[in-house]
């Protein structure tokens, strides 16, 4: 871990600080920024590996359910995702799915779907999935059309879900689906499916230029049990979005992840790389950069804990979060990209560091919410403080 020093930030406690260096030593012996021959194989031992060593009790809220405390510690999970981000996407990935997919259980489960999923979630023992997007229905909610209707002690679920991390190798998908209690995002509920339900297809494995599993999924008749319901019909809008709130500050978190590896790559590229004489660190355009660089990180990274110090003393941080989740998303692509400017040819080659790096940075400006969604978020909740009601 080259720079540490945030780690003494007023945001984070003790505990959070060894937990960061703890996880930077198991990931530096254990996490590979490589994939094996398949990247599902590769996801999935990975959620193994992080069950095993009891990364992902972070992961879930409950100690009767397999989890650190009986809160999610926003803290300890943006630690987490931004200290494996710097060693591994798809580490980061694996593990924040794992938060992502089980969190409206954690969040809004009844004790006998805790029961079923959580121990095994944090075990690494079940791989968990968040099923919210539409082919028309991505930042816009309230245009879901998946649909489920009450039959019985079932509800039948028809329609599609697409860009769903995880998608083909989970074993469980936290659902939502119109069931019509009132118009718009107040109609829809949210549901446990398991892989293998009938009428539940994976339509479409969808290739990213950062692998991970993805997937467009399909429900043809589909029955889920009542006792699948998480929380109250026509609740599901309030589920998703309590859940987005406890992760999309940790976007940031990764986000922040991939920004320092690039800085620190590019330290020791101005360092080592001779050129007319001198090396690159000498020229004073790649010292201005370099600047550019570390004052752009130091801004997220204090937006970002502060966001997460917020929410663990309880607050609201849907302003916060979006601010956070904006400046390091957007903060990171641009340190990303002038590392890779800085290794000149060399940061085009694939498997270079930041040529991955600039590869994996780029999905996080548009997943759990666009750049552009997070701007209208911070006006609209900044108006809102001001009695103002846009249209």
């Amino acid at each position: 871990m080259a720079d540490t020093a945030y780690l003494n930030w007023p945001f984070l406690e003790p505990h959070h600080a060894a937990l960061a260096r703890e996880l930077d030593a198991w990931a530096a012996a254990n996490v590979t920024g490589h994939h094996g021959a398949s990247v599902d194989d590769t996801c999935r031992a990975l959620v193994r590996s992080l069950g095993q060593a009891g990364w992902l009790r972070h992961a879930v809220g409950g100690t009767r359910y397999g989890g650190v405390g009986e809160a999610i510690d926003t803290r300890a999970i943006c630690l987490l995702r931004e200290t494996l981000a710097r060693h591994s996407g798809l580490a980061d990935f694996a593990f924040a799915m794992q938060g992502l997919g089980s969190g409206a259980i954690s969040l809004f489960g009844t004790d006998e779907q805790k029961q079923a999923y959580l121990p095994r979630v944090a075990a690494g023992e079940a791989i968990a999935a968040f099923a919210l997007s539409e082919p028309e229905a991505g930042s816009d909610v309230a245009a879901m059309q998946c649909a489920a209707r009450r039959d019985g002690d079932d509800y039948v679920l028809d329609g599609e879900k697409t860009w769903i991390s995880n998608g083909g190798i989970a074993d469980f998908y936290v659902v939502f689906a119109r069931t019509g209690e009132q118009p718009g995002a107040r109609g829809i509920s949210a549901f446990i499916v398991d892989a293998g339900m009938a009428g539940f297809a994976i339509a479409e494995r969808i290739d990213v230029i950062a692998p991970h599993p993805l997937a467009r999924l399909r429900f043809d008749g589909c029955r889920v049990p009542v006792s699948r319901l998480i929380g109250a019909p026509g609740q599901g809008f309030k589920v998703a979005m309590a859940t987005l709130d406890v992760f999309r500050t940790s976007v940031a978190a990764a986000a922040l992840g991939f920004a320092r590896r690039a800085l620190d790559e590019a330290l020791a590229r101005a360092a080592s790389r001779k050129m007319f004489g001198k090396t690159l660190a000498d020229f004073q355009l790649t010292q201005a950069k370099l600047a550019q660089m570390a004052t752009g990180v130091d801004a997220a990274a204090l937006l970002t804990y502060r966001a997460a110090w917020l929410r663990d003393q309880g607050r609201r941080v849907t302003k916060e979060a979006a601010m956070a989740k904006l400046t390091a998303t957007e903060t990171a692509q641009q340190v990303i990209d002038s590392a890779l400017q800085m290794f000149g040819g060399l940061g085009v080659v694939s498997g270079q560091p930041v040529e991955s790096l600039y590869r994996e940075i780029r999905a996080l400006r548009i997943y759990e919410g666009a750049s552009e969604v997070q701007q209208l978020i911070i006006a609209r909740e900044l108006l809102g403080e001001r009695g103002i009601k846009p249209s």
